[in-house]
């Protein structure tokens, strides 16, 4: 195992992320890019909907579009085939990223669930308490479904544009958030706005899909059993009469994301090795298929879907539905509408203190609650990015109303598109003029990162560089064993790392005699085995920190994901040396309170 402790520099790419895309594309990019891409969208379709010839607009979404087989089918109109249809991959995408974390991020500590539960929780409640002030006992009052949800995908980019470099954190708190919203709002409209619910067809859909669970126990055809059934389960949901986009959020949730393991990956080194001699079409479909079973399908799915949703999807729902004919008397009326005003603040206001007070209470140490995640000046911020209601908004204004009620609270969602961002935007401006003192101690009290790395750096043992006070180490495990016998180890993993494709046998004696090192000497440990031991033991500590290939990196005990070229791990230690230096400077204020009070203390 071998440790870089010093400021980190890197030059060039590795030979993996020259030749290999990531497992999954970094989720944040996209979501910034397809935040744009929507609300273009949305500009379209007001202006659509309000230049000479604007009939076309509703015309258009309103086409009759019929998929039948036989004497059975299903028949909707064109804007229903986008919200029902479609939008069940985007919903689809939202739980895979949510298992996702649940399942190798933020969320394993099951703990750390609750502050963005109850976060969620507080966000639904207030909204819909400060839409029925406005309503109560007026017409409008059955639509307090349409203030509960934030939009993930306008929230996450909106995280993305104001703090790309410190967003993780924030980003699993809002996007846990957002599934917790859209499970309430999915519940909310199959109980409150489905006025039939057949039970056949829904006892059907539930028998699918635990069969679509229980498939990934099957050897082989799993993957095109699974779309099979995936769409069944949709069409089964349609003839239920609840919105089928909940079974995309359900099959997302139920699709596991793990780590290749060192046995599937050594299996497609050896196919691609066997094609790489032997090019045949058999040989390489073979080496295709053997690469991918190495991935999770929660990893393949969001790679294959979520730049579809986020640029495809979700701008032609906004393209769908935010079309509105603005006219004098509408606009007049929504200024005053219950409904608009219900909405606009029910988000802008009530999702900013619903989330920070529910997330305030949930890490009381009275109910033995977690540390939050997320500062709490961040949090309000994070409270203000969740004031976007725009997809289930939306859906369940279309359920809920119609006519001119249905324009007014379209107005007032997409008035949050606005006004939400800007008050996220002043907010964080406010945050980063707050003294670097009080934002170290904000973050001090934050929780600890979940520290992947099972055995800790053993200077005597381990090959370290750098000083042993740096804010950051950055652990790669790999080989060089024999050189360091002689002195040489980090000349040998500079030598290797950029001569990543001369690894044979000759190449390394040719690299061991450029270094000066004794090479007969090198030769004969090499073939000998002599260091297997030393290396027996690290693989069994990277089996245990969850390694399964080399090079892996770890920064400050977390494990890196993904590809390791400069710009991924510089922008990683960046915001590793960030957090350490401000926990370092929470501990030193701490300890200078401490030692002042005893102080004080000895002198009364």
């Amino acid at each position: 195992m071998s440790v870089d402790t010093e400021a980190v520099t890197f030059g060039g790419r590795t030979a993996w992320a020259r030749n290999l895309a990531a497992p999954v594309r970094s989720y944040l990019s996209t979501e910034s890019g397809g935040a744009i891409v929507m609300l273009g969208a949305a500009v379209a379709a007001l202006l659509w909907a309000n230049l000479p010839g604007w009939h076309s607009y509703e015309s258009v979404w309103t086409t009759s579009v019929a998929v039948r087989v036989g004497n059975a089918g299903i028949t909707m109109d064109l804007r229903h085939w986008v919200n029902e249809g479609l939008m069940t991959l985007f919903f689809l995408v939202v739980g895979l990223e949510a298992k996702r974390q649940l399942d190798l991020g933020e969320l394993r500590e099951r703990r750390r669930l609750a502050i963005p539960v109850f976060g969620a929780i507080g966000g639904i409640t207030v909204p819909i308490l400060i839409y029925l002030a406005f309503n109560a006992g007026r017409a409008g009052a059955h639509g307090w479904g349409a203030a509960m949800s934030t939009d993930t995908a306008f929230a996450l980019g909106l995280v993305a544009l104001l703090t790309p470099r410190t967003a993780t954190r924030i980003r699993v708190f809002l996007l846990t958030l957002a599934v917790v919203d859209d499970l309430a709002a999915l519940v909310v409209i199959a109980t409150v706005y489905t006025s039939h619910v057949s039970v056949p067809a829904l006892t059907i859909a539930i028998v699918l899909f635990g069969g679509l669970v229980a498939l990934r126990y099957a050897p082989y055809g799993r993957r095109a059993i699974s779309i099979g059934l995936a769409v069944a389960i949709w069409v089964a949901m349609v003839k239920s009469g609840i919105d089928p986009v909940i079974s995309g959020l359900a099959i997302g949730l139920a699709t596991s994301a793990y780590p290749p393991s060192r046995e599937d990956l050594e299996r497609a080194v050896a196919v691609t090795r066997s094609f790489r001699e032997q090019p045949t079409p058999e040989l390489a479909r073979s080496a295709q298929q053997s690469l991918l079973s190495t991935l999770s399908a929660n990893e393949r799915l969001q790679y294959d879907l979520h730049p579809w949703t986020s640029y495809v999807i979700v701008p032609v729902f906004a393209l769908a539905n935010a079309g509105i004919h603005l006219t004098g008397r509408l606009m007049n009326d929504a200024i005053t509408s219950p409904i608009t005003l219900g909405i606009l603040i029910g988000y802008v206001v009530g999702k900013p203190i619903g989330v920070t007070a529910g997330s305030w209470i949930a890490s009381r140490p009275a109910l033995h609650g977690p540390r939050a995640p997320i500062s709490g000046p961040v949090l309000v911020a994070a409270g203000a990015g969740a004031g976007i209601g725009f997809t289930v908004s939306l859906l369940v204004s279309s359920l809920a109303f119609s006519g001119e009620r249905l324009d007014e609270a379209r107005l007032g969602t997409l008035a949050t598109v606005v006004v939400a961002p800007v008050i996220a935007w002043l907010v964080t401006r406010l945050l980063r003029r707050l003294p670097s003192t009080v934002r170290a101690r904000q973050i001090g009290r934050t929780a600890e990162d979940i520290i992947d790395l099972v055995d800790e750096i053993d200077p005597e043992r381990d090959h370290i560089r750098g000083p042993d006070d740096a804010p950051v180490t950055l652990v790669e495990y790999g080989d060089s064993e024999a050189a360091d016998a002689q002195g040489k180890f980090w000349d040998m993993y500079d030598t290797l790392l950029s001569h990543q494709d001369e690894l044979g046998p000759r190449e390394l004696v040719r690299h061991a005699g450029d270094l000066g090192l004794d090479v007969e000497r090198f030769r004969d440990e090499l073939l000998g085995r002599q260091y297997a031991s030393r290396v027996s033991e690290d693989v069994s500590s990277a089996d245990e920190s969850g390694v399964s290939g080399t090079p892996t990196f770890f920064i400050n005990g977390r494990r890196h994901y993904g590809v390791y070229d400069i710009d991924t791990l510089t922008e990683e230690v960046g915001a590793a040396k960030t957090r350490a230096r401000s926990l370092a400077s929470a501990a030193a204020q701490v300890e200078s309170a401490t030692a002042e009070a005893d102080s004080t203390g000895g002198q009364t």
